[in-house]
């Protein structure tokens, strides 16, 4: 797992031989060598001067990601590196501020927060590196998408609106949310479709090239969204054409129907039917929850978290009455269950 500690890089890419590159002491030296280097130098770049203010945290990190991916001075993993093969690290960090936050633990979410930030300085100074956009780049576009995502509080420029501000009504504030919204998914497909003509005409040139297909109605959401995640978010995005249950009763019988469907094809021995039919069952509950108003991604780590409660639990009932795990058979270990629930629910022994 990647790991950043101070001033050294101690992120070890996933199958890195044993005796691979001893990331550490390079990336260490590295990063001393263009501090020693830039000191006085002014701008972003040179480390503080005598009598100057302290360096912004922000502004060394990303000098400190530079130095990282420097060809000659940097650390050949860093170096190495590309939009591809840091993705799943970024995935990894933002886990791991959600575990932090689900255990309460702000000191832990601290350092997660930074892990996640690194990765954001990571990406942008690779896509700098090509000539597309910088970091600044990034936390422009997203300060403009909050000013624009809200009209309730600002005004065009950015300037806060006044609290009593009639733009403030919460039911405006929920249309305007979803118009401005569908608009920014509008222009982005628009943009790419251009994108995508422009780029063929130049590959081809030839004008009897098909025509791009219609912009996708459900386009936009992140395939590497976990599952039930995106499937919420598509559910979400097709009811806002209408195409909906009325209320979630309804879902719910659909949700024993994809069950019915699932026992018929495991009945009938198709892995590729069971497949197709375990997946529709999953999207269904996902809509399910989204009617409910529950987020299905937090619904599932909430009752994974509870079976390995109860299991652990289930595992000291067994001790207790001299089994163990591996060692009793499936009648006592569904007695020693059903004790850990009876504890779980205040009922005791």
């Amino acid at each position: 797992m990647a790991r950043w500690r101070g001033r050294t890089c101690i992120a070890i890419p996933r199958g890195t031989p044993a005796g691979g590159f001893p990331c550490a002491a390079p990336c260490s030296n590295a990063i001393r060598m263009s501090e020693t280097r830039d000191a006085g130098r002014p701008g972003p770049g040179g480390a503080k001067a005598a009598g100057a203010a302290e360096e912004a945290p922000l502004s060394r990190l990303l000098r400190l990601m530079a130095t990282l991916r420097d060809p000659v001075a940097g650390c050949p993993w860093d170096v190495a590196q590309s939009f591809a093969t840091i993705v799943p690290y970024t995935i990894e960090e933002a886990y791991e501020v959600a575990d932090a936050v689900a255990r309460g633990d702000l000191r832990d979410l601290r350092d997660e927060l930074g892990d996640l930030l690194l990765q954001v300085v990571f990406h942008a100074r690779m896509a700098e590196e090509q000539g597309a956009f910088a970091f600044d780049d990034v936390a422009r576009a997203i300060g403009d998408k909050l000013v624009r995502r809200h009209p309730h509080v600002f005004t065009p420029d950015g300037t806060p609106l006044p609290a009593g501000s009639p733009l403030r009504d919460p039911a405006q504030v929920e249309a305007q949310w979803a118009a401005i919204k569908a608009q920014e998914r509008a222009a982005r497909q628009k943009e790419r479709q251009e994108e995508r003509q422009e780029a063929r005409q130049e590959a081809r040139q030839d004008t009897g090239a098909a025509p791009d297909p219609a912009p996708d109605p459900l386009g936009g959401v992140a395939r590497a969204l976990p599952a039930l995640a995106r499937a919420e978010k598509i559910s979400r995005r097709a009811a806002a054409y209408g195409f909906d249950w009325d209320e979630a009763a309804q879902v719910v019988d659909k949700v024993r129907e994809e069950t019915d469907e699932v026992a018929e094809a495991l009945a009938a021995g198709d892995p590729q039917a069971l497949s197709e039919e375990i997946g529709d069952l999953l999207f269904s509950v996902a809509n399910l929850a989204r009617h409910a108003g529950i987020d299905p991604e937090t619904a599932l780590r909430d009752g994974t978290a509870k079976f390995e409660r109860r299991f652990a639990a289930m595992a000291r009932h067994l001790a207790a009455s001299g089994g163990a795990l591996g060692r009793s058979d499936l009648a006592a270990m569904e007695a020693a269950w059903q004790a850990a629930k009876r504890d779980e629910a205040g009922g005791g022994p």
